[in-house]
């Protein structure tokens, strides 16, 4: 059919305006998506309106990225009515199809459906679904954006976040000094440890290394008296004038503790100034093999790769494999130990090393039952040591794992499975010392006939575990269902091929932990086949030896618990009951009275609740100073020990004081976010929980009134 035909440009009619609704649609969309990112921003951040348009732009665009409305086509269409129209019969693909594809019964099909497509209509309903949800979205967003601006309206550069932001921005600015100082001159020698070398800055407040030596050289424009340096409000460090006119001062000192100081010039004190450390951390080592516990099975090799990342954050100058080798057993237990060498140098006293150490297990005079215990020791810079966990491993004894001490003590007793894995390991080590003596044809086949005997012991292993023993696969001309009597009998075929797991005799009794031993002993079982199929009886022995292991480990945990016999005491004479006399025994009773001590962070709480009254522009009055200066204390206190988080809050706290200053709303946010931060941190201490005004009344009447209500 030619594509210009009434049917087609109806189709394509109602394809334009889908495509019409959808781009509305991602139109509500980005309007929503502005107003309410505007408001939010415009309130909280009091950014300028300009970012409006922008912000309407980007999410229009998302919008039209994401739902592609253009590559819709004629044929989505099409299934769109198809699925909507029964009329159609679902044939209007057909008219996609040229006129000389279609066959005679396609064209007498399109001819009866081209009329029901052209009177489609073009609005659809489905279409404008959409459309309404966005402009309810449109809506809900101009309503909260409304609201938001509304509620907490601010002017330019006060929004609810400016002041904060504000307040951040003054406490990174450039610090403040006494007018009587034109400049200074820090220099900074690191110690030794760290590898760093001298330098020099030209700011008061101090980041420096643990141990560093700090050299202050204070001008100032005019000849002064004294000058010094106070530390923490406690310590008093006094410059020395270089030069003949007392302008110059210099004063030499080492810093190990973190604080805050301030300079001193006859009498005048600056503001606080940080004193950040940088403590050196331990090395740290993180061993990625081998394993916290590693067993080393026979035929496999004697030896263990020790790999290890050592990481410091200055530089590192040794490490050791301490290594200690344990032989015997009970009371004849023997001890040695051992310094292994890490295997690299250490010259260079990098900060990252990867440490590599293959160990030969012979090398120690270590014999199958005896066991390595090592741990690796690492050694910085600035002689600070750290280690590892201790990490075992064992060889496994081969010669205790074949002792047949269930012939001697009948105590003992080992069941059949345990000594069939032991004749399988015997047979296999014969049959490898018989190799060169025997022809291929009788070793390949002595191999074979191992493997079997290995497969019967795992299918047994396996009735354990429900799983089908593979000589019931198969018919059965014997059983119930072979009967010709039992023919349609559904019970006699329900009872042969259904599994009864709820029957109580055919329940196992084995925990989840030797179910899952037994399902590994099973899997070794599978592989000592495999070899064995192989004609590698070698490589079989490695599994074969652990699954005797694994057998002998399930068999220690079978034990059974039988709890003996329950003891019935003589009833007791309840007129004798609680009529002894108790007046020769002295109870000894000590009377001590415990006061609580003071709350330290009492004073902090208090200051919260001053500062929420404070208004900027205004000044403080006696009786709140005298409620700030406990918290300005506390403040101290903290500053001294993180300096970063409180000296920016403490020079606020001592402007807010100040009697001759006016406050501001930026200074009053710093000291109350460090008061919230301090009382945060603060950890909470067990205390007696408080009684209730009624004694307990309640909860004895509700004690009560459960017990009558049963």
């Amino acid at each position: 059919m030619d594509k210009q035909g009434a049917a087609y440009q109806h189709i394509g009619r109602i394809r334009r305006f889908y495509i019409g609704c959808r781009f509305a649609v991602c139109l509500l969309l980005a309007l929503s998506a502005a107003s309410l990112l505007g408001a939010a921003l415009v309130t909280l951040f009091s950014v300028s309106l300009l970012w409006v348009p922008i912000l309407f732009l980007s999410a229009f665009i998302g919008q039209l990225l994401y739902q592609k409305p253009w590559i819709i086509n004629y044929e989505a269409i099409l299934n769109f009515l198809n699925l909507h129209y029964p009329d159609l019969q679902e044939s209007g693909n057909l008219l996609l199809k040229k006129h000389d594809e279609l066959n005679l019964l396609e064209r007498l099909q399109l001819s009866k459906v081209e009329e029901s497509l052209t009177n489609t209509p073009v609005r659809q309903k489905q279409f404008l679904k959409p459309l309404k949800q966005a402009g309810l979205v449109l809506a809900t967003s101009l309503v909260v954006g409304a609201l938001l601006i509304t509620l907490v309206h601010r002017k330019p550069g006060t929004g609810l976040l400016g002041a904060v932001q504000q307040a951040s921005k003054e406490s990174k600015t450039t610090e403040k000094i006494l007018p009587q100082i034109t400049g200074v001159k820090l220099t900074i020698t690191p110690p030794a440890y760290t590898g760093k070398a001298k330098r020099t800055q030209d700011k008061f407040a101090i980041e420096a290394e643990e141990g560093a030596a700090i050299s202050w050289e204070i001008s100032t424009n005019t000849t002064v008296k004294q000058v010094s340096l106070l530390l923490n409000n406690k310590q008093n460090i006094r410059l020395k004038a270089i030069d003949a006119d007392k302008q110059t001062w210099k004063v030499q000192a080492t810093v190990n503790q973190p604080g805050f100081y301030q300079v001193n010039i006859d009498g005048k004190l600056s503001d606080l100034y940080a004193i950040q450390v940088m403590h050196d951390l331990p090395p740290v080592i993180y061993i990625k093999t081998p394993q916290p516990y590693t067993y080393i099975d026979a035929g496999e090799a004697q030896q263990v790769n020790i790999r290890a990342a050592i990481n410091d954050d200055y530089g590192l100058t040794g490490a050791l494999i301490f290594a200690t080798v344990a032989k015997g057993s009970g009371e004849a237990v023997k001890f040695k130990d051992y310094k292994l060498d890490a295997g690299i140098s250490f010259d260079g006293h990098k900060p990252n090393y990867d440490l590599q150490k293959l160990v030969k297990l012979p090398a120690l005079n270590m014999e199958p039952g005896d066991e390595l215990y090592f741990y690796i020791q690492a050694t910085d810079t600035h002689q600070q040591q750290s280690r590892t966990d201790v990490y075992t491993v064992s060889i496994q004894d081969t010669a205790k794992l074949l002792i047949m001490d269930g012939i001697v003590t009948g105590t003992d007793q080992k069941p059949e499975f345990f000594r069939s894995e032991r004749q399988i390991i015997l047979d296999s080590e014969r049959l490898l010392k018989e190799k060169d003596s025997i022809s291929v044809v009788q070793f390949k086949n002595r191999s074979n006939d191992l493997a079997t005997d290995q497969k019967l012991l795992r299918l047994r292993y396996g009735k354990f575990l429900g799983e089908e023993s593979e000589s019931d696969i198969g018919g059965d001309d014997n059983n119930a269902v072979s009967d010709i009597n039992n023919f349609g009998n559904a019970d006699v075929i329900k009872d042969q091929y259904t599994d009864k797991h709820d029957n109580a005799e055919d329940a196992g009794f084995f925990e989840p932990g030797q179910k899952a031993q037994l399902k590994a002993t099973l899997t070794e079982m599978w592989k000592a086949e495999l070899q064995l199929r192989l004609y590698k009886p070698q490589d079989a022995l490695a599994f074969e030896y652990k699954a005797l292991r694994l057998l002998k480990d399930l068999q220690q945990k079978s034990r059974v618990y039988v709890a003996k016999t329950s003891y019935n005491p003589p009833p007791l004479k309840l007129e004798k009951r609680l009529s002894g006399d108790l007046s020769p025994i002295k109870s000894t009773s000590l009377k001590q009275d415990i006061k609580p001590e003071a709350d330290q962070l009492e004073s902090l709480r208090k200051a919260a609740e001053i500062l929420s009254q404070l208004k900027a522009g205004t000044s403080i009055s006696a009786q709140q100073q005298q409620i700030l200066n406990p918290a300005n204390r506390q403040l101290s206190i903290r500053a001294a020990a993180e300096p970063g988080s409180y000296l920016a809050a403490m020079n606020a706290l001592n402007s807010i004081l100040s009697p001759n200053k006016k406050i501001k709303q930026s200074d009053v946010i710093l000291v109350q976010r460090a008061i919230q931060k301090a009382l945060h941190a603060a950890a909470k201490t067990p205390a007696a929980g408080q009684n209730s005004l009624d004694m307990g009344l309640s909860q004895q009447y509700f004690k009560n009134l459960n017990r009558s209500g049963q």
